[in-house]
């Protein structure tokens, strides 16, 4: 079912944040990404999971809906004697604005396509040739 346009607009409106907004973020996934980005260096699940204080099957679910949303990068790193883990840290801001631009200029590109295309079919303009 397609929402209309106007609705998701005012839905947007209600929203906190642009994590909210834009990628329907949770409660928790703002908070492990305040967290992310506040101490600065890579986390593994675990630590997040401790410093959330939520199961580890918890934080890994709010960090791949944060790594799914492209405002946090996962990273392997490799034990010399084979072996590894991941970590978890905060796409540079300036990037994760530079994608959010992005996706918001198509948008308005294909709205705005959407809305000419009413125009010429619909308009003034379209009727009166019609007639003649």
């Amino acid at each position: 079912m397609n929402v209309p346009v106007a609705e998701q607009l005012d839905r947007s409106m209600q929203c906190e944040g642009v994590l909210e907004c834009f990628f329907g973020v949770t409660e928790l996934d703002r908070t492990v990404y305040e967290l992310l980005t506040a101490e600065g260096h890579p986390f593994t699940v675990e630590q997040v999971a401790e410093a959330v204080d939520r199961e580890r099957s918890t934080a890994y679910r709010s960090l791949r809906r944060l790594v799914d949303a492209g405002v946090v990068r996962r990273r392997q790193i490799n034990y010399d004697d084979g072996g590894y883990y991941h970590v978890f840290e905060p796409v540079d801001a300036d990037e994760v604005v530079d994608s959010l631009q992005h996706d918001l200029n198509d948008w308005y590109g294909r709205i705005d396509g959407l809305i000419g295309e009413f125009e010429r079919r619909h308009g003034t303009n379209s009727a009166r040739t019609a007639d003649d």
